[in-house]
Protein backbone atom coordinates (compact mmCIF):
# COMPACT_ATOMS: atom_id res chain seq x y z
CA UNK A 1 0.00 0.00 0.00
CA UNK A 2 1.90 3.31 -0.99
CA UNK A 3 1.82 5.94 0.90
CA UNK A 4 -0.05 9.55 -0.37
CA UNK A 5 1.94 11.88 2.58
CA UNK A 6 5.50 11.08 3.69
CA UNK A 7 7.04 13.42 6.50
CA UNK A 8 10.47 12.37 7.18
CA UNK A 9 13.00 14.90 9.74
CA UNK A 10 10.80 17.88 9.48
CA UNK A 11 11.83 20.81 11.86
CA UNK A 12 10.59 24.45 12.16
CA UNK A 13 11.83 26.93 14.57
CA UNK A 14 10.24 30.04 15.16
CA UNK A 15 11.53 33.61 14.98
CA UNK A 16 12.04 34.13 18.80
CA UNK A 17 14.30 30.54 19.21
CA UNK A 18 11.18 28.19 20.09
CA UNK A 19 11.85 24.66 18.59
CA UNK A 20 8.00 23.78 17.03
CA UNK A 21 8.99 20.47 15.58
CA UNK A 22 11.81 18.40 15.82
CA UNK A 23 12.31 15.50 13.59
CA UNK A 24 8.74 15.09 12.73
CA UNK A 25 7.94 12.06 10.40
CA UNK A 26 5.31 9.89 9.76
CA UNK A 27 3.72 8.37 6.60
CA UNK A 28 -0.08 8.07 5.74
CA UNK A 29 -1.10 4.97 3.23
CA UNK A 30 -3.39 5.68 0.32
CA UNK A 31 -7.20 4.40 1.59
CA UNK A 32 -6.91 6.14 5.03
CA UNK A 33 -7.64 8.08 7.77
CA UNK A 34 -4.90 8.83 10.16
CA UNK A 35 -5.77 10.68 13.89
CA UNK A 36 -3.45 13.39 14.77
CA UNK A 37 -3.68 13.28 18.51
CA UNK A 38 -1.70 15.75 20.96
CA UNK A 39 -2.61 18.53 23.48
CA UNK A 40 -2.78 22.39 22.40
CA UNK A 41 0.42 24.02 21.58
CA UNK A 42 1.75 19.63 20.67
CA UNK A 43 2.56 21.00 16.81
CA UNK A 44 -0.62 19.24 15.27
CA UNK A 45 -1.38 23.07 13.36
CA UNK A 46 2.14 23.75 12.12
CA UNK A 47 2.80 20.18 10.69
CA UNK A 48 -0.27 20.61 8.88
CA UNK A 49 0.97 24.30 7.97
CA UNK A 50 4.08 22.94 6.63
CA UNK A 51 2.18 20.13 4.74
CA UNK A 52 -0.12 22.98 2.96
CA UNK A 53 2.59 25.45 2.45
CA UNK A 54 1.25 28.00 4.52
CA UNK A 55 4.29 27.59 7.46
CA UNK A 56 8.02 27.63 5.24
CA UNK A 57 9.93 24.66 7.20
CA UNK A 58 13.52 24.92 8.32
CA UNK A 59 14.39 21.00 7.80
CA UNK A 60 12.77 17.95 6.34
CA UNK A 61 10.74 16.72 3.05
CA UNK A 62 7.33 16.77 3.50
CA UNK A 63 6.33 14.27 0.00
CA UNK A 64 2.80 14.30 -1.70
CA UNK A 65 1.68 11.31 -4.51
CA UNK A 66 5.75 11.04 -3.98
CA UNK A 67 6.80 14.36 -4.95
CA UNK A 68 8.15 16.87 -2.65
CA UNK A 69 6.20 19.71 -1.88
CA UNK A 70 6.84 23.08 -3.58
CA UNK A 71 4.83 26.23 -3.31
CA UNK A 72 5.64 26.42 -7.09
CA UNK A 73 3.50 23.07 -7.58
CA UNK A 74 -0.17 24.31 -7.71
CA UNK A 75 -0.71 20.85 -9.49
CA UNK A 76 -0.04 19.49 -6.01
CA UNK A 77 -2.31 21.83 -4.69
CA UNK A 78 -5.05 20.68 -6.52
CA UNK A 79 -4.80 17.55 -5.31
CA UNK A 80 -4.77 18.46 -1.63
CA UNK A 81 -8.44 20.07 0.65
CA UNK A 82 -7.79 21.50 3.27
CA UNK A 83 -9.87 22.64 6.86
CA UNK A 84 -8.89 24.71 9.30
CA UNK A 85 -10.31 25.56 13.22
CA UNK A 86 -10.80 29.09 11.30
CA UNK A 87 -12.71 29.60 7.73
CA UNK A 88 -10.26 31.01 5.46
CA UNK A 89 -12.83 32.35 2.76
CA UNK A 90 -14.25 35.34 1.72
CA UNK A 91 -16.36 36.67 4.51
CA UNK A 92 -18.28 39.31 2.08
CA UNK A 93 -19.53 36.36 -0.48
CA UNK A 94 -22.63 34.76 0.32
CA UNK A 95 -22.36 30.64 -0.96
CA UNK A 96 -23.77 31.27 -4.41
CA UNK A 97 -21.50 33.99 -5.29
CA UNK A 98 -18.83 31.77 -3.42
CA UNK A 99 -19.40 29.33 -5.63
CA UNK A 100 -18.66 31.50 -8.41
CA UNK A 101 -15.18 32.24 -7.42
CA UNK A 102 -14.08 29.06 -6.52
CA UNK A 103 -14.67 27.15 -9.70
CA UNK A 104 -12.47 29.48 -11.82
CA UNK A 105 -9.86 28.57 -8.74
CA UNK A 106 -9.87 25.33 -9.08
CA UNK A 107 -9.97 22.88 -12.18
CA UNK A 108 -11.66 20.25 -11.09
CA UNK A 109 -14.43 22.25 -9.58
CA UNK A 110 -17.63 20.56 -9.08
CA UNK A 111 -20.68 22.30 -8.61
CA UNK A 112 -22.58 19.34 -8.63
CA UNK A 113 -20.83 17.88 -5.22
CA UNK A 114 -20.65 21.69 -3.60
CA UNK A 115 -24.62 22.22 -4.00
CA UNK A 116 -25.02 18.45 -2.83
CA UNK A 117 -23.18 19.38 0.72
CA UNK A 118 -24.33 22.60 1.22
CA UNK A 119 -28.00 20.68 1.23
CA UNK A 120 -26.67 18.31 3.23
CA UNK A 121 -25.23 20.81 5.86
CA UNK A 122 -28.50 22.87 5.48
CA UNK A 123 -26.70 26.13 5.07
CA UNK A 124 -27.96 29.12 3.85
CA UNK A 125 -27.20 30.07 0.60
CA UNK A 126 -28.00 33.78 0.39
CA UNK A 127 -26.39 34.86 3.82
CA UNK A 128 -22.79 36.38 3.70
CA UNK A 129 -20.40 33.75 5.02
CA UNK A 130 -19.18 36.78 7.66
CA UNK A 131 -22.59 36.21 9.62
CA UNK A 132 -22.30 32.32 9.60
CA UNK A 133 -21.64 30.35 13.20
CA UNK A 134 -18.80 28.60 14.06
CA UNK A 135 -20.25 25.39 13.47
CA UNK A 136 -21.82 26.56 9.89
CA UNK A 137 -18.14 27.96 8.62
CA UNK A 138 -16.57 24.60 9.51
CA UNK A 139 -19.36 22.84 7.58
CA UNK A 140 -18.96 25.16 4.69
CA UNK A 141 -15.04 24.91 4.44
CA UNK A 142 -15.43 21.02 4.46
CA UNK A 143 -18.08 21.72 1.33
CA UNK A 144 -15.61 23.52 -0.42
CA UNK A 145 -12.52 20.90 0.78
CA UNK A 146 -15.18 18.38 -0.79
CA UNK A 147 -15.90 19.87 -3.82
CA UNK A 148 -12.71 19.78 -5.95
CA UNK A 149 -11.92 16.45 -6.17
CA UNK A 150 -9.11 16.01 -3.82
CA UNK A 151 -6.88 13.17 -3.32
CA UNK A 152 -5.72 13.94 0.46
CA UNK A 153 -7.32 16.26 3.27
CA UNK A 154 -5.93 17.55 6.37
CA UNK A 155 -8.75 18.88 8.67
CA UNK A 156 -7.72 20.39 11.55
CA UNK A 157 -10.38 20.32 14.36
CA UNK A 158 -13.12 19.94 11.44
CA UNK A 159 -15.60 18.11 13.95
CA UNK A 160 -15.22 21.81 16.29
CA UNK A 161 -18.21 23.41 17.02
CA UNK A 162 -20.50 20.85 15.62
CA UNK A 163 -23.26 19.02 17.29
CA UNK A 164 -23.36 15.40 17.79
CA UNK A 165 -26.02 14.45 15.06
CA UNK A 166 -23.67 16.47 12.53
CA UNK A 167 -20.78 15.29 13.25
CA UNK A 168 -22.21 11.61 13.12
CA UNK A 169 -23.00 12.76 9.58
CA UNK A 170 -19.74 14.49 9.44
CA UNK A 171 -17.78 11.61 9.75
CA UNK A 172 -19.48 8.89 7.75
CA UNK A 173 -18.99 11.18 4.77
CA UNK A 174 -15.07 11.16 5.59
CA UNK A 175 -15.32 7.63 5.80
CA UNK A 176 -17.10 7.18 2.32
CA UNK A 177 -14.73 9.74 1.15
CA UNK A 178 -11.20 6.80 1.26
CA UNK A 179 -13.51 3.82 0.30
CA UNK A 180 -12.27 4.02 -2.88
CA UNK A 181 -8.91 3.12 -1.54
CA UNK A 182 -6.87 6.24 -3.36
CA UNK A 183 -7.54 8.76 -1.04
CA UNK A 184 -6.45 9.90 2.41
CA UNK A 185 -7.16 12.25 5.44
CA UNK A 186 -5.06 13.65 7.95
CA UNK A 187 -7.33 14.32 10.96
CA UNK A 188 -6.42 16.47 14.32
CA UNK A 189 -9.16 16.83 16.74
CA UNK A 190 -9.61 17.31 20.36
CA UNK A 191 -13.03 15.30 20.41
CA UNK A 192 -11.08 11.69 20.67
CA UNK A 193 -14.14 9.48 20.35
CA UNK A 194 -14.56 11.38 16.85
CA UNK A 195 -11.31 9.72 15.99
CA UNK A 196 -11.74 6.47 17.53
CA UNK A 197 -14.83 6.19 15.30
CA UNK A 198 -12.84 6.25 12.06
CA UNK A 199 -9.34 6.52 12.55
CA UNK A 200 -6.98 3.39 10.64
CA UNK A 201 -3.61 5.29 11.60
CA UNK A 202 -3.15 6.80 15.06
CA UNK A 203 -0.20 9.31 15.21
CA UNK A 204 0.49 10.92 18.71
CA UNK A 205 2.33 14.10 18.64
CA UNK A 206 3.84 16.07 22.01
CA UNK A 207 6.00 19.53 22.49
CA UNK A 208 7.15 18.80 18.49
CA UNK A 209 8.14 15.12 18.48
CA UNK A 210 6.03 12.15 17.44
CA UNK A 211 5.67 9.62 20.93
CA UNK A 212 4.06 6.86 18.49
CA UNK A 213 2.25 6.10 15.28
CA UNK A 214 0.38 2.95 14.90
CA UNK A 215 -2.36 1.19 13.39
CA UNK A 216 -5.93 1.51 16.00
CA UNK A 217 -6.27 -1.98 15.28
CA UNK A 218 -2.61 -3.12 16.48
CA UNK A 219 -3.16 -0.54 19.37
CA UNK A 220 -6.34 -2.11 20.80
CA UNK A 221 -5.22 -5.60 19.88
CA UNK A 222 -1.61 -6.24 21.08
CA UNK A 223 -0.38 -3.07 23.28
CA UNK A 224 -1.84 -2.92 26.93
CA UNK A 225 -1.31 -0.69 29.63
CA UNK A 226 -0.15 -1.71 32.37
CA UNK A 227 -0.72 -0.67 36.03
CA UNK A 228 2.82 -2.18 38.11
CA UNK A 229 5.02 -2.13 41.78
CA UNK A 230 8.11 0.00 40.83
CA UNK A 231 9.87 -3.57 41.37
CA UNK A 232 7.38 -5.01 38.21
CA UNK A 233 8.22 -1.88 36.27
CA UNK A 234 12.19 -2.12 36.43
CA UNK A 235 11.69 -5.68 35.47
CA UNK A 236 9.98 -4.73 32.35
CA UNK A 237 12.40 -4.87 28.48
CA UNK A 238 12.72 -1.66 28.47
CA UNK A 239 12.23 -1.80 24.05
CA UNK A 240 8.79 -3.17 25.02
CA UNK A 241 7.99 0.80 27.26
CA UNK A 242 5.94 3.53 24.79
CA UNK A 243 5.75 5.80 28.13
CA UNK A 244 4.64 5.72 31.16
CA UNK A 245 3.64 7.60 33.94
CA UNK A 246 3.97 7.42 38.07
CA UNK A 247 1.49 7.63 40.64
CA UNK A 248 1.17 7.44 44.00
CA UNK A 249 1.26 3.68 44.86
CA UNK A 250 1.66 2.35 41.06
CA UNK A 251 3.32 3.04 37.94
CA UNK A 252 1.01 3.21 34.69
CA UNK A 253 2.88 1.87 31.92
CA UNK A 254 1.67 1.23 28.00
CA UNK A 255 3.66 -1.57 26.13
CA UNK A 256 4.03 -2.49 22.82
CA UNK A 257 3.53 -6.26 23.11
CA UNK A 258 1.04 -7.42 26.02
CA UNK A 259 2.36 -11.28 25.02
CA UNK A 260 6.02 -10.47 26.13
CA UNK A 261 5.50 -9.15 29.52
CA UNK A 262 4.33 -11.75 32.15
CA UNK A 263 0.60 -12.30 33.19
CA UNK A 264 1.27 -11.66 36.59
CA UNK A 265 1.35 -8.17 35.89
CA UNK A 266 -1.97 -5.84 36.61
CA UNK A 267 -4.14 -5.24 33.34
CA UNK A 268 -6.66 -2.18 32.47
CA UNK A 269 -8.93 -2.10 29.95
CA UNK A 270 -8.00 0.83 28.11
CA UNK A 271 -9.17 3.27 25.27
CA UNK A 272 -7.59 5.92 23.29
CA UNK A 273 -8.42 9.03 25.48
CA UNK A 274 -6.60 6.59 28.31
CA UNK A 275 -3.44 6.51 25.80
CA UNK A 276 -3.28 9.97 24.99
CA UNK A 277 -3.44 10.66 28.37
CA UNK A 278 -0.29 8.52 29.67
CA UNK A 279 1.57 9.55 26.44
CA UNK A 280 0.88 13.38 27.10
CA UNK A 281 1.81 13.48 31.10
CA UNK A 282 3.55 10.79 31.43
CA UNK A 283 7.81 9.84 30.82
CA UNK A 284 9.18 8.36 27.73
CA UNK A 285 12.24 5.73 27.51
Amino acid sequence: MSAILEVENLSKCFSEGKIALRDVSFSIPRGTIAGFIGDNGAGKSTTMGAILGTLTKDGGSIKIFGEEMDSNKTYLKEDVGAVFDQMHLPKQLNIKQLGNVLRLLYQNWDQYIFDYYINFFSLPKDKKIGHFSRGMSMKLSLAVALSHDAKLLILDEATAGLDLSVRYDLLQVLKGFVNDGQRSILLSSHITSDIEAIADILIFIKSGKILLQVSRETLMSRYAVLQCTDKEFEQIESSLVVGYQRKSDQVDVLVCDREQVTSSVARKDFSIDDVTLLLMRGAHV
